[in-house]
């Protein structure tokens, strides 16, 4: 897959969903553990010299497995490339087990299922498709981008004014400063994990 080096770079420099100093080790045979800054955003992974500013790579995070290998450590693992395995060292289990958590809830694939689901519980709430009023079709609806299907879903939970759609009902907050909404809004929701 090809990217356009400008808007990687920029993306890359975004607020990051989870950053921390981590050791890392690349899939070429020989390489070695080493420090590196490992920031999360969206749905790539892009990690730093720890004193640099532009990334010296960026993993996307899609068809692929993330494996605890012992307390501290994890690995990524891509479907379509068995051999390309990427190794990170922690410097606790929770920290480890923080990170495994967030790469797992970053892929595109774990968005949309979630989007689907949270789709499906309003309109089984309400009778009616949240997602039909800002003009998805039935047809495009998940081939859209996942910034205004965020921006969509919020509006739509914002509107629905059922006792089961009460705040306190839902466990899992999600934040999406992309949305139209203040950066601190939080649609909170309860779904598959």
């Amino acid at each position: 897959m090809k990217y356009n080096e400008k808007e990687l770079l920029s993306l890359s420099k975004q607020q990051a969903e989870k950053a921390d100093e981590l050791l890392m080790k690349g899939p070429k045979k020989g390489s070695v553990l080493k420090k590196r800054l490992v920031k999360l955003v969206v749905n790539f992974l892009f990690y730093f010299r720890t004193d640099e500013e532009e990334p010296i790579g960026a993993l996307l995070l899609e068809h692929c497995r993330t494996i605890r290998e012992e307390d501290n450590s994890f690995s990524l693992h891509f479907t379509e490339e068995p051999e390309r395995k990427y190794t990170f060292e922690c410097s606790s289990k929770q920290q480890c087990g923080e990170w495994i958590e967030a790469l797992n809830h970053a892929s595109y694939e774990f968005m949309r299922k979630s989007l689907m689901f949270y789709r499906n519980e309003i309109q089984r709430m309400t009778g009616k498709d949240p997602l039909e009023q800002y003009g998805i079709s039935e047809d495009t609806r998940f081939q859209l981008g996942t910034k205004k299907l965020y921006c969509a879903l919020l509006a739509a939970w914002r509107s629905c004014k059922l006792p089961c759609c009460d705040p306190a009902v839902f466990s899992i907050a999600i934040t999406r400063p992309q949305c139209k909404y203040p950066a601190d809004t939080q649609l909170l929701i309860h779904g598959p994990q």
